[in-house]
């Protein structure tokens, strides 16, 4: 089914990311976002007759009755989406699918984390790498007693082989840190907000899995987003601009690194080219490039495989390219994940609610101007499930 034109974003909720989230649960804040959302967008309980939200640690069953009874919502459609950092691109498209299929007629997509201060194991089943090994996946069987374990290790090979391929430099790459910070210090709701950042700032930082800095790798917090999603006839009765979602695409392809096609060739390409063709657009007309930045490889192969620049190209296209919010090519005009901050799976949905804020013109000083057109990407793992969306002022 084509996405263009079938539904709209028109409410955000978004609770500001913070580094621990005490007297809080994850299902506290997904509320509190998801409330503040149907707020946004100009509707009442009863309108609200659907609900896409993410699976919940200690919730291990009857995830979307759990949030709704807490909620007081009554629904005539209820979705779990497990995609990783893509989940809150991927619940955008779903919602839309289940109103043009007649489900019902506006949907919340809920996602939140909470975050406490960590503290050492007691007991308890044995680990390695801090990873439980309840099941018998091949990434338990065959990486986790290696050691090949979190997303640090992963991203760093996939850095690595990069940088062997095709000769992108640190100081490219350092850049995007440094653009996303400065993007950052115009969003008083950053983690880093007022705290500018320098390409030496950033390569002088510890070396936490060569070849990644500290301050190349993302912020994890504590928080949650939610969007309201509607179909054309309502959204055009509500106070908001309508973001408009032209087109979606989604591919996944593994699970563990072990078992990736690719290391520098990615999913995105699949789901970004699906996005595009159901747009009807090019990526030479979108306006901003709202895409996941756990790390800083993260971007520049987000970038190539999405069709903004030849594979291979990405480090002198960053290079040549303002990625600032009044820049030549914005990108990740709230911070991005690695100066916004990670607030879980609400660190991808992240993406999804600047792509939003800033085709309703509703972004304040960062603001890209006469913007029409907005790319947003999820991505899930170790570059393993992909969601692209995109997002326009017009049907």
């Amino acid at each position: 089914m084509a996405m263009r034109g079938r539904g709209a974003v028109v409410g955000v909720g978004e609770l500001k990311p913070t580094r621990e989230t005490p007297g809080e649960t994850t299902l506290s804040l997904m509320a509190k976002a998801g409330l503040a959302a149907i707020d946004d967008a100009g509707l009442s309980f009863s309108d609200i007759d659907g609900m896409v939200c993410h699976p919940i640690g200690g919730v291990s069953m009857l995830t979307p009755s759990t949030v709704s009874e807490l909620m007081g919502l009554k629904l005539n459609f209820a979705e779990v989406v497990d995609l990783g950092g893509a989940t809150g691109a991927g619940m955008i498209w779903r919602a839309v699918a289940a109103i043009e299929a007649g489900m019902c007629q506006a949907v919340v997509c809920i996602t939140g984390s909470s975050r406490r201060p960590r503290t050492p194991r007691a007991g308890g089943a044995k680990t390695a790498g801090g990873w439980s090994m309840p099941d018998r996946s091949a990434f338990s069987e065959f990486e986790v007693p290696y050691g090949n374990v979190g997303a640090n290790v992963g991203y760093a090979m996939i850095a690595n082989r990069y940088l062997h391929e095709y000769g992108a430099t640190p100081e490219q790459l350092a850049k995007v840190a440094v653009h996303q910070r400065d993007n950052a210090n115009q969003n008083p709701d950053a983690i880093f907000y007022g705290q500018p950042i320098t390409v030496d700032d950033v390569l002088s930082s510890p070396m936490i899995a060569d070849p990644l800095h500290m301050l190349e790798i993302v912020m994890p917090a504590g928080g949650a987003a939610a969007l309201v999603v509607v179909g054309p006839e309502l959204a055009q009765k509500l106070p908001n601009r309508p973001a408009w979602l032209l087109g979606a695409g989604e591919q996944v392809t593994h699970k563990t690194i072990t078992y990736a096609p690719s290391l520098t060739d990615t999913a995105i390409q699949a789901s970004a080219r699906r996005a595009f063709d159901q747009a009807g657009v090019n990526p030479a007309q979108i306006g901003l490039a709202s895409v996941y930045d756990c790390y800083t490889i993260t971007v520049l192969l987000t970038l190539e495989d999405s069709g903004f620049t030849p594979k291979g190209t990405g480090g002198r296209f960053i290079e040549e390219h303002d990625m600032r919010w009044n820049g030549d090519f914005p990108v990740n005009t709230h911070g991005g994940q690695l100066s916004f901050g990670q607030p879980g799976i609400a660190g991808g949905m992240s993406h999804v609610t600047e792509a939003v804020r800033q085709i309703q013109g509703r972004a304040g000083a960062r603001q890209v101007p006469d913007l029409e057109l907005a790319f947003v990407n999820g991505n899930g793992g170790i570059l393993s499930e992909q969601v692209s969306l995109i997002f326009g002022t017009e049907r």
